[in-house]
Protein backbone atom coordinates (compact mmCIF):
# COMPACT_ATOMS: atom_id res chain seq x y z
CA UNK A 1 0.00 0.00 0.00
CA UNK A 2 3.18 2.09 0.90
CA UNK A 3 4.06 1.54 -2.81
CA UNK A 4 0.79 2.40 -3.92
CA UNK A 5 0.73 6.07 -2.61
CA UNK A 6 4.18 6.89 -3.68
CA UNK A 7 3.53 5.89 -6.81
CA UNK A 8 0.23 8.20 -6.92
CA UNK A 9 2.59 11.16 -5.80
CA UNK A 10 4.75 10.74 -8.04
CA UNK A 11 2.27 10.75 -10.82
CA UNK A 12 0.59 14.13 -9.76
CA UNK A 13 4.10 15.05 -9.33
CA UNK A 14 4.51 14.62 -13.02
CA UNK A 15 1.23 15.70 -14.07
CA UNK A 16 1.43 18.93 -12.07
CA UNK A 17 4.72 19.84 -14.08
CA UNK A 18 3.79 18.69 -17.76
CA UNK A 19 -0.12 19.52 -17.84
CA UNK A 20 -0.63 21.86 -14.72
CA UNK A 21 -3.41 23.78 -16.59
CA UNK A 22 -5.63 20.42 -16.69
CA UNK A 23 -5.06 19.72 -13.51
CA UNK A 24 -8.10 19.93 -10.65
CA UNK A 25 -7.41 20.74 -6.90
CA UNK A 26 -9.84 20.42 -3.98
CA UNK A 27 -9.46 22.09 -1.08
CA UNK A 28 -12.29 21.58 0.98
CA UNK A 29 -13.62 21.58 4.66
CA UNK A 30 -17.01 20.72 6.17
CA UNK A 31 -17.96 20.66 9.36
CA UNK A 32 -20.50 18.96 10.98
CA UNK A 33 -22.37 18.44 14.29
CA UNK A 34 -21.92 14.42 14.28
CA UNK A 35 -19.23 12.25 12.74
CA UNK A 36 -21.80 9.50 11.13
CA UNK A 37 -20.15 7.06 8.48
CA UNK A 38 -21.82 4.24 6.82
CA UNK A 39 -24.42 4.58 9.52
CA UNK A 40 -21.80 3.93 12.37
CA UNK A 41 -21.45 6.98 15.04
CA UNK A 42 -17.97 7.99 15.16
CA UNK A 43 -18.01 11.38 17.30
CA UNK A 44 -19.54 14.81 17.99
CA UNK A 45 -18.58 17.93 16.81
CA UNK A 46 -16.03 17.38 14.14
CA UNK A 47 -13.78 19.69 11.30
CA UNK A 48 -13.35 17.09 8.06
CA UNK A 49 -10.77 18.95 5.78
CA UNK A 50 -9.92 17.48 2.25
CA UNK A 51 -7.50 18.03 -0.08
CA UNK A 52 -7.31 16.69 -3.53
CA UNK A 53 -5.63 16.80 -7.23
CA UNK A 54 -6.93 15.16 -10.30
CA UNK A 55 -6.30 14.55 -13.77
CA UNK A 56 -8.43 12.94 -16.48
CA UNK A 57 -10.17 10.66 -14.28
CA UNK A 58 -7.24 9.93 -12.04
CA UNK A 59 -7.12 11.39 -8.19
CA UNK A 60 -5.54 11.48 -5.59
CA UNK A 61 -7.45 12.82 -2.27
CA UNK A 62 -6.76 13.20 1.49
CA UNK A 63 -9.42 13.32 3.92
CA UNK A 64 -8.93 13.53 7.55
CA UNK A 65 -11.41 13.77 10.67
CA UNK A 66 -10.98 15.60 14.28
CA UNK A 67 -13.19 16.14 17.39
CA UNK A 68 -13.97 19.67 18.26
CA UNK A 69 -15.44 19.11 21.43
CA UNK A 70 -14.54 15.85 23.09
CA UNK A 71 -11.12 14.68 22.70
CA UNK A 72 -12.28 11.05 22.77
CA UNK A 73 -13.57 11.33 19.48
CA UNK A 74 -12.30 9.77 16.17
CA UNK A 75 -9.18 11.26 14.83
CA UNK A 76 -9.27 9.84 11.13
CA UNK A 77 -6.57 10.10 8.00
CA UNK A 78 -7.00 8.58 4.89
CA UNK A 79 -5.77 8.83 1.51
CA UNK A 80 -7.43 7.60 -1.81
CA UNK A 81 -6.34 6.73 -5.15
CA UNK A 82 -9.10 6.49 -7.76
CA UNK A 83 -10.48 6.59 -10.68
CA UNK A 84 -12.80 7.53 -13.01
CA UNK A 85 -14.03 6.88 -16.59
CA UNK A 86 -17.67 8.25 -17.48
CA UNK A 87 -20.01 6.51 -14.65
CA UNK A 88 -17.47 3.53 -13.57
CA UNK A 89 -15.05 4.18 -10.87
CA UNK A 90 -12.45 1.91 -9.25
CA UNK A 91 -10.32 3.20 -5.86
CA UNK A 92 -8.06 2.13 -3.03
CA UNK A 93 -8.06 4.02 0.40
CA UNK A 94 -5.77 3.64 3.20
CA UNK A 95 -7.80 4.72 6.41
CA UNK A 96 -5.89 5.62 9.65
CA UNK A 97 -7.73 6.24 13.01
CA UNK A 98 -5.70 7.03 16.34
CA UNK A 99 -7.94 3.92 17.82
CA UNK A 100 -6.74 0.36 16.68
CA UNK A 101 -4.24 -2.28 17.15
CA UNK A 102 -1.28 0.12 18.15
CA UNK A 103 -1.90 1.48 21.16
CA UNK A 104 0.90 4.60 20.30
CA UNK A 105 -1.49 5.26 17.66
CA UNK A 106 1.62 5.37 15.47
CA UNK A 107 1.03 6.82 11.72
CA UNK A 108 4.05 5.15 10.41
CA UNK A 109 2.99 1.96 11.76
CA UNK A 110 2.02 -1.09 9.23
CA UNK A 111 2.71 -4.18 10.61
CA UNK A 112 -0.25 -6.67 10.05
CA UNK A 113 -1.03 -7.38 13.81
CA UNK A 114 -0.12 -3.85 14.89
CA UNK A 115 -1.55 -1.15 12.92
CA UNK A 116 -4.44 1.15 13.17
CA UNK A 117 -4.83 1.16 9.47
CA UNK A 118 -7.05 -0.12 7.35
CA UNK A 119 -6.81 -1.19 3.37
CA UNK A 120 -10.17 -0.85 1.39
CA UNK A 121 -11.00 -1.54 -2.12
CA UNK A 122 -13.57 -0.54 -4.22
CA UNK A 123 -15.92 -0.32 -7.49
CA UNK A 124 -18.79 1.04 -8.22
CA UNK A 125 -20.80 2.65 -11.36
CA UNK A 126 -22.81 5.75 -11.28
CA UNK A 127 -26.07 5.29 -13.78
CA UNK A 128 -27.38 8.76 -13.56
CA UNK A 129 -30.58 8.14 -12.28
CA UNK A 130 -29.18 6.09 -9.78
CA UNK A 131 -25.27 4.68 -8.53
CA UNK A 132 -24.21 1.74 -6.54
CA UNK A 133 -20.74 1.28 -4.66
CA UNK A 134 -19.06 -1.78 -2.88
CA UNK A 135 -16.34 -1.84 -0.54
CA UNK A 136 -13.89 -4.38 1.15
CA UNK A 137 -11.48 -4.21 3.37
CA UNK A 138 -8.23 -6.45 2.12
CA UNK A 139 -5.75 -5.57 4.69
CA UNK A 140 -4.88 -3.85 7.98
CA UNK A 141 -7.26 -3.72 10.71
CA UNK A 142 -10.23 -5.23 9.60
CA UNK A 143 -12.99 -7.14 11.50
CA UNK A 144 -13.17 -10.63 12.11
CA UNK A 145 -15.97 -12.88 11.38
CA UNK A 146 -17.82 -15.68 13.40
CA UNK A 147 -15.50 -17.80 13.04
CA UNK A 148 -12.83 -15.11 14.14
CA UNK A 149 -10.82 -15.01 10.82
CA UNK A 150 -10.46 -12.01 8.82
CA UNK A 151 -13.76 -10.66 7.26
CA UNK A 152 -12.80 -9.03 4.57
CA UNK A 153 -15.75 -6.68 5.57
CA UNK A 154 -17.90 -5.10 2.83
CA UNK A 155 -20.40 -2.43 2.72
CA UNK A 156 -22.36 -2.01 -0.39
CA UNK A 157 -24.58 1.56 -0.70
CA UNK A 158 -26.78 2.47 -3.51
CA UNK A 159 -27.63 6.16 -3.91
CA UNK A 160 -30.92 8.24 -5.44
CA UNK A 161 -30.20 11.84 -6.50
CA UNK A 162 -32.73 13.78 -6.81
CA UNK A 163 -34.38 17.93 -6.92
CA UNK A 164 -37.18 19.12 -4.48
CA UNK A 165 -38.25 22.31 -3.71
CA UNK A 166 -34.96 23.78 -5.45
CA UNK A 167 -33.11 21.79 -3.06
CA UNK A 168 -30.86 18.82 -3.97
CA UNK A 169 -31.71 15.51 -2.23
CA UNK A 170 -30.03 12.36 -2.16
CA UNK A 171 -31.31 8.59 -0.83
CA UNK A 172 -29.16 6.16 0.40
CA UNK A 173 -29.17 2.56 1.39
CA UNK A 174 -26.14 0.84 2.50
CA UNK A 175 -25.60 -2.55 3.94
CA UNK A 176 -23.23 -5.29 4.99
CA UNK A 177 -23.55 -8.24 3.72
CA UNK A 178 -21.30 -10.36 5.94
CA UNK A 179 -21.00 -11.56 9.53
CA UNK A 180 -17.91 -8.93 10.96
CA UNK A 181 -17.42 -6.89 14.16
CA UNK A 182 -16.00 -4.25 12.03
CA UNK A 183 -19.38 -2.97 11.28
CA UNK A 184 -21.04 -4.83 13.98
CA UNK A 185 -23.04 -7.37 12.43
CA UNK A 186 -23.39 -11.19 12.58
CA UNK A 187 -24.90 -11.45 9.00
CA UNK A 188 -26.26 -9.33 6.36
CA UNK A 189 -27.67 -6.25 8.02
CA UNK A 190 -29.23 -3.05 6.81
CA UNK A 191 -26.54 -0.77 8.70
CA UNK A 192 -27.53 2.59 6.88
CA UNK A 193 -30.65 4.20 5.38
CA UNK A 194 -29.88 8.41 4.68
CA UNK A 195 -32.26 11.01 3.52
CA UNK A 196 -29.44 14.25 3.13
CA UNK A 197 -30.94 17.57 1.97
CA UNK A 198 -27.85 20.23 0.31
CA UNK A 199 -28.38 23.89 -0.47
CA UNK A 200 -26.45 26.55 -1.30
CA UNK A 201 -26.33 29.85 0.51
CA UNK A 202 -25.23 32.96 -1.20
CA UNK A 203 -22.91 35.10 0.70
CA UNK A 204 -21.58 37.92 -2.18
CA UNK A 205 -21.93 37.45 -5.96
CA UNK A 206 -18.87 34.88 -6.03
CA UNK A 207 -18.91 33.00 -2.70
CA UNK A 208 -22.01 30.89 -1.07
CA UNK A 209 -21.96 28.47 1.73
CA UNK A 210 -23.26 24.85 0.84
CA UNK A 211 -25.47 23.66 4.00
CA UNK A 212 -26.74 19.91 4.23
CA UNK A 213 -28.98 18.39 6.88
CA UNK A 214 -29.74 14.43 6.83
CA UNK A 215 -31.54 11.88 8.98
CA UNK A 216 -29.45 8.52 9.02
CA UNK A 217 -31.17 5.51 10.59
CA UNK A 218 -29.05 2.27 11.70
CA UNK A 219 -31.80 -0.44 11.63
CA UNK A 220 -29.58 -2.81 12.60
CA UNK A 221 -28.40 -1.22 16.05
CA UNK A 222 -31.40 0.44 16.44
CA UNK A 223 -30.03 3.97 16.16
CA UNK A 224 -30.79 7.13 14.46
CA UNK A 225 -29.28 10.66 13.95
CA UNK A 226 -30.11 14.08 12.63
CA UNK A 227 -26.88 15.62 10.74
CA UNK A 228 -26.49 19.29 10.30
CA UNK A 229 -23.24 20.67 8.43
CA UNK A 230 -21.86 23.32 6.13
CA UNK A 231 -18.84 23.59 3.64
CA UNK A 232 -16.30 25.66 3.15
CA UNK A 233 -14.23 26.20 -0.36
CA UNK A 234 -12.83 28.83 -2.07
Amino acid sequence: MKKIVLMAMMIATGLSATAQESVETTVAADVVNQYIWRGQDLGNVSLQPTLGIGYKGLSLTAWGSVGLTDSNDTKEFDLTLAYTAGGFNIGVTDYWFNAGLDPDARYFMYEAHGTNHVFEANIGYDFGLASIQWYTNFAGNDGVNKDGKRAYSSYVEASVPFKLAAVDWSATAGAVPFATDFYGTSGFAVTNLTLKATKDIKVTDSFSIPIFGQVTANPCAQKAYLVFGFTLQP
